[in-house]
């Protein structure tokens, strides 16, 4: 089994492409350790359209003792798909308790809402999927972060969403030093 640290991107068919790949790659460039991970039986995962991306390990291959941060990219099916993993909520759902990191973007808020574990809390999702954050604060910010949740509205906050992350985790600094590099700042 592997054990890793660092942040951990789940990976489900029909994953929005640019909310995983954008996000990744903004983690990385903070110096952030990220393992894609594919909740399917395989490592190649397709997305909403038609782009594969191989994950680095299986849902069960990996020991997520170590994680700080949990990320789900939206997209359809791939929100449901994520939703759908019982696995996969069980360990979402312990980590939020334990005060660690959780994001997610575009639909796939929806599975935070599932689990109970936006109750009280601001959050944001892809318009049309609000009734799904059970017990959230809506907010029409592009990203939101209330104590240890951050989402994000979809794909055209997907690098703002990764920035957000990168300042949680390394900084307000390195996260300026990136959105520079960029040009988003």
């Amino acid at each position: 089994m592997l054990n890793r640290k660092g942040a951990f991107i789940f990976l489900a068919t029909g994953f929005e492409e640019i909310e995983a790949v954008a996000t990744i790659d903004v983690l990385r460039r903070g110096n952030v350790p990220v393992t894609i991970i594919s909740i399917t039986k395989e490592l190649t995962v397709t997305g909403a359209h038609n782009i594969n991306i191989v994950a680095d390990a299986l849902f069960e291959e990996v020991a997520f003792d170590g994680s700080e941060l949990l990320i789900l990219p939206g997209g359809m099916p791939g929100s449901q798909n994520l939703q759908n993993h019982e696995a996969l909520g069980k360990l979402l759902q312990a980590h939020f308790e334990q005060n660690k990191l959780v994001a997610a973007i575009c639909a796939a808020p929806k599975v935070f809402g599932h689990l109970n574990i936006l109750n009280g809390k601001k959050a944001t999702c892809y318009p049309g999927f609000e009734n799904e954050l059970l017990g959230a604060v809506l907010s029409n910010n592009g990203t939101v972060r209330d104590e240890n949740i951050v989402t994000a509205k979809g794909a055209a906050f997907a690098i703002e969403f990764g920035l957000q992350l990168v300042e949680i985790l390394q900084g307000k600094e390195v996260a300026d030093k990136i959105a520079q590099g960029m040009l988003m700042r």
